[in-house]
């Protein structure tokens, strides 16, 4: 299909959209007619005030229009004064994909890429251009991947692919938003109905009477049957577009190899693939361990410390599994971009253009003091409670946001604990509830030698079908948590006692280990089991804990 033609099937589609809108509105103001006309009074007012809530959310997804300029992630803006080498490269790629450089360079935390335009008139003339850049991408990439990923970008320019990306846009983001407000307002009314029985029911309790059962079936439905038409829409909308972006998508991977190579083009995004599930990998275990205790790891290290994690030996061979598994293809009618399994195919099928990977130049070599634009980058896009946040090397930083997730993990089997009063040596009076974790392993271990360990884990959180079993099945269900507990707290005991510490690992999961570099966690499962049995035995873990040095 033409240009042209693509073109008027985007105006038709958007002026579909408002016609949906006009047919709706309609229907809701013959409604208020004919109450007018047949139903005066009370009743009439029932379906005015209908009509104007429902026609609240067509509303405002038809006439709440997106700003005019080009929204992107937020990032680090830097100029050709500061960064030489990155703009050069970049207008570089622009002449020979075709199109114009853009305007600024943005430097974002996400591991993506693209260019935004503030365009007028829907996209049809253009406007001030950015070219969005993760830092994650510059880390991981070679400098000639790196080429490939902003020569696809650029291509859509180059391509002429975003002339109709207002239009299609602007519909798109109409049918959504009033899908959308939809859905808000069935939620809230849905969220309301429960709170108002909610309320009801604890009022009958307080007078002895049954309360009734929630139900919550029939709020909200008003706007769901509302929303039905719009959903349709939207699905067939998104049907019809989305493959214009599929094309599109080809077509500039078609222009980055011509331009960057085949082999840094497609190598370019099995790469990227490789780093998305390695960022994310970082992000939740190393850069945020510390954020639910306060602590960062050392500034320029949020985003920089994921180099560490890709280049550390013990992950190369799994990092080089997922270079060579790709990520399932699962086609979707709605999905803007083909798999990447698809397109890696299509560009490696392309004939072979002697530019051999010969360039492994890292492309964090095109930023001038990286170390710095890390550091300034936290600046741009960290919230201000996360700047103030106290910053502390990587290994104390592990130490010390595993030994609060240990402890919180614990926390449940201390509580049980304190349920289960130890009575006093004169039989008079019970201990207060252990807390310390030494003192509640002696305890504890105390209670299983007088066969009172499943008196404990009787007061663990259960789930339904815990709660309804007894005798050995009650006990196999509780199992699990009591075991974990009866680590964390081995552990915790470790901490406190002989020093241990939990040390860093950029390849695996922190280990438990003394200040002589001994690994107890391996140690501490080990004397667990056993004091786990249905007779238990205590012997090898008290022994473990006091066998060992005790901490300065």
């Amino acid at each position: 299909m033409g240009t042209s033609l693509r073109a008027l099937r985007a105006l038709v589609l958007l002026a579909g959209f408002y016609l949906l809108v006009v047919l709706v509105l309609g229907v809701l103001v013959g409604a208020d007619v004919a109450a007018t006309l047949w139903a005066p009074g009370l009743a009439m007012v029932k379906v005015y005030v209908l009509s104007v809530v429902l026609a609240v959310p067509v509303l405002r997804g038809a006439f709440t229009l997106r700003t005019a300029k080009a929204e992107g992630p937020g990032g680090l803006a830097v100029t050709e004064a500061e960064q030489p080498e990155l703009w050069r490269a970049v207008r570089s790629l622009a002449e020979r994909t075709g199109t114009r450089a853009p305007d600024a360079i943005v430097l974002t935390g996400d591991v993506n890429a693209g260019v935004a335009e503030d365009a007028r008139l829907l996209g049809l003339f253009p406007g001030p251009r950015r070219l969005y850049l993760g830092v994650p991408l510059l880390t991981g990439l070679t400098e000639a991947q790196l080429h490939a990923v902003i020569a696809h970008e650029l291509a859509h320019y180059g391509n002429t692919d975003t002339r109709l990306a207002g239009i299609v846009l602007r519909g798109r983001d109409s049918v959504l938003r009033t899908a959308e407000a939809f859905r808000e307002q069935e939620e809230r009314r849905i969220g309301e109905e429960r709170a108002r029985q909610e309320k009801a029911a604890e009022k009958a309790v307080r007078k002895g009477r049954a309360p009734k059962r929630i139900d919550t079936g029939r709020a909200g439905k008003s706007y769901g049957l509302m929303a039905k038409p719009f959903l349709a829409y939207a699905a067939l909308y998104l049907r019809v577009t989305h493959g214009d972006g599929r094309r599109q998508e080809l077509a500039a991977d078609r222009l980055a190899a011509r331009v960057a190579g085949r082999d840094a083009t497609a190598s370019a995004l099995r790469e990227t693939a490789v780093l998305d599930a390695a960022h994310d990998f970082y992000t939740s275990r190393y850069a945020t361990a510390g954020v639910g205790i306060g602590l960062l790891p050392p500034r320029g290290e949020v985003f920089g410390g994921l180099r560490r994690l890709l280049t550390a030996p013990g992950l190369q061979e799994n990092l080089a599994g997922l270079r060579d598994e790709l990520p399932p293809a699962e086609p979707s009618p709605y999905d803007t971009h083909p798999p990447v399994a698809v397109r890696v195919e299509r560009i490696e099928a392309l004939p072979d253009d002697g530019r051999a990977m010969a360039d492994a130049r890292p492309a964090l070599a095109l930023l001038r003091e990286p170390e710095r634009v890390m550091a300034d980058l936290e600046d741009a896009v960290l919230t201000s409670e996360a700047r103030a946040m106290a910053r502390v090397d990587w290994p104390e930083l592990m130490h010390r946001a595993v030994h609060a997730q240990t402890e919180a993990a614990a926390e449940p089997l201390r509580t049980a604990l304190g349920a289960v009063r130890t009575p006093a040596a004169d039989g008079n009076a019970p201990t207060d509830p252990l807390t310390d974790p030494l003192t509640g392993l002696s305890a504890l271990l105390d209670l299983a030698d007088a066969g009172r360990l499943w008196e404990v884990a009787d007061h663990l959180p259960k789930s339904p079908e815990a709660a309804g079993a007894s005798g050995r099945a009650a006990r196999e269900f509780l199992r699990p948590a009591l075991h974990a507990g009866l680590r964390e707290l081995t552990e915790l005991a470790l901490v406190e006692s002989a020093g241990a510490r939990w040390e860093l690992s950029w390849s695996g999961p922190a280990r438990l280990m003394l200040p002589d570099g001994t690994v107890v966690d391996e140690a501490a499962a080990d004397a667990v089991r056993p004091a786990m049995a249905d007779v238990p035995d205590t012997g090898p873990l008290r022994e473990l804990v006091t066998s060992l040095p005790a901490s300065a």
